[in-house]
């Protein structure tokens, strides 16, 4: 049995084994962690962060999350909505003005945050470099007519999903999105989650390792998400060496640039499993809580091709709510036992090749910690 680090409850025993024969079979390094009324009751790592298996993974190891970020970037939003300085029902425009042109005039912030805003490309795109960009990736979608009537259908943002949610937490606050995670919910919490990465983080990163038989060329053909996946056409590929470059983690790319572990992912969203609060800290009212879990849109997904539940901000899930990143990682919230649970690791799996089961395994293991 691979040796598991940390903490994990004995009711939470069956998460520890989870986690243990995940790395004994398809992981490398990965970590887990359970949180119930805002407090840790799991918190487990173990493997290696390096694809040579030479470096151990250890407590404060981080890697690349891809669209476990989008969970990070919907609180911040939700945060600034419970602080009323943002309606979900209001125009985007009443923040960006420039985002009125090309007819999206009536475009909600909550269309923008349940995927129905008709916007799900980047088509102008050609080389990912193009990404880090801020002012010119949103004042292309600001000029983007939407692919279909907001609010009548959805598909998934992969991408234009963090550049939106982000433009218009700059145009309140003005801060990038970033910026405002790492002050108002980071730091508060004491969360190691950061969405882009500095310098002084460097040492700790686990890089992502492409799935077996693939190489750091493998490309984010389809975008991720606990229902399956078709490809989108963002105009630009994304490979895992550009996921693993410095440009990347100095970016801002709110969708998909944020770095943590289980921890760190656990503890933040735990806040919205917990009415607002986590180890004390309390960052929204108990109804500001309530949209991550409320239906925005429920139907056919345009770009995931199958059938979705949307929230403000998150997809939703039976009683869960949350969302995954590329490769693998997973965090998942239930309001109903106050839980969050989160899974982030290094060896991505090709879900077209390979079913990939890990993080919901988990999941079900800490639902079984509870009866």
């Amino acid at each position: 049995m691979t040796d598991i680090k940390g903490f994990c409850e004995p009711r939470f025993a069956a998460v520890r084994e989870a986690l243990a024969v995940s790395l004994g079979k398809d992981d490398v390094g990965a970590s887990a962690a359970v949180y119930i009324d805002g407090e840790p009751v799991v918190d487990i790592w173990g493997g290696y962060a390096d694809a040579d298996r030479s470096v151990s993974w250890e407590r404060d190891t981080l890697t690349g999350v891809n669209s476990t970020t989008k969970n990070m970037t919907a609180l911040c939003a939700l945060i600034l909505a419970d602080r009323g300085r943002l309606d979900l029902s209001t125009p985007v425009a009443a923040y960006w003005p420039e985002f009125a042109a090309a007819g999206k005039e009536s475009v909600l912030v909550r269309h923008v945050l349940s995927h129905t805003a008709g916007l799900p490309d980047l088509p102008g795109l050609r080389a990912v470099e193009e990404l880090y960009d801020w002012v010119s990736v949103t004042a292309g979608l600001a000029a983007q007519a939407p692919e279909w009537e907001p609010g009548t259908a959805a598909g998934y943002h992969a991408l234009t999903f963090g550049f939106l949610v982000g433009e218009i937490v700059r145009r309140i606050t003005g801060r990038g999105l970033g910026e405002f995670f790492a002050e108002e919910v980071a730091e508060p919490l004491g969360a190691d989650f950061h969405i882009g990465l500095s310098a002084e983080h460097d040492h700790r990163v686990a890089p992502l390792i492409p799935p077996p038989s693939l190489t750091d060329e493998y490309a984010a053909s389809a975008p991720p998400g606990p229902g399956g996946a078709r490809r989108e056409n963002t105009g630009a590929t994304i490979r895992v060496r550009d996921a693993n470059s410095l440009a990347w983690r100095r970016a801002q790319i709110p969708a998909v640039n944020g770095f943590g572990n289980a921890r760190s992912v656990a503890l933040v969203q735990s806040v919205l499993a917990n009415q607002g609060t986590a180890g004390g800290v309390r960052l929204l009212s108990p109804q500001g809580c309530e949209p991550a879990w409320r239906e925005v849109f429920s139907g056919e997904d345009r770009v995931l091709g199958t059938p979705m539940s949307w929230t403000a901000g998150f997809g939703k899930f039976g009683n869960t709510f949350g969302w995954g990143g590329w490769g693998g990682s997973l965090v998942a919230s239930d309001p109903g036992s106050r839980m969050t649970v989160a899974y982030v690791m290094n060896q991505m799996i090709d879900r077209d090749r390979q079913e990939d089961n890990r993080g919901m395994e988990i999941v079900m293991a800490a639902y079984s910690g509870l009866h």
